[in-house]
């Protein structure tokens, strides 16, 4: 009875695999998009609108901001904005509060939305800087801070 049950197993799972196609997962896409006016709004909105997998767009042209939520490919929804004649990229800020050194020189970005800093790897100063060495010498967690005073 065991080998029949595999057997069965088998042939279930070969046959089924032939038919069922995997969808992508649900995904939230964000991309930045300089728009102008409401013709331009528009155009992005139904280009996006228009792919399958697509359920619900929203755009905030304040922000230059394009969020796109389903079953999609972030790479498919960017080549159908570009192809509206849009300028467009993949959102490259963060909320300031998540980056641990939101004010160094490459993460803080003048044309960032308010409440955003730009979304780097190396956002953090280096441990040899010289103010960092100071800061720690009189900071609560330095054990030999008291032989100073």
């Amino acid at each position: 009875m065991g080998a029949f049950d595999f057997l069965a197993d088998f042939c279930s799972d070969v046959s089924t695999a032939a038919t069922t196609k995997r969808r992508r997962p649900m995904q939230t896409v964000e991309i930045k998009v300089k728009m102008d006016c409401d013709g331009c709004e528009r155009r992005v909105r139904n280009a996006v609108c228009s792919m399958r997998g697509v359920k619900s767009v929203d755009v905030n042209r304040k922000q230059s901001k394009v969020s796109v939520m389903g079953f999609v490919d972030s790479a498919k929804v960017l080549k159908k904005v570009r192809s509206t004649g849009k300028k467009a990229e993949m959102w490259p800020y963060v909320e300031h509060n998540l980056v641990a050194y939101p004010y160094v020189a490459q993460a803080y970005d003048k044309k960032a939305p308010t409440g955003y800093v730009r979304n780097v790897v190396q956002a953090v100063p280096s441990p040899n800087a010289t103010d960092q060495m100071l800061i720690g010498l009189f900071s609560d967690d330095n054990p030999h801070a008291c032989t100073i005073m």
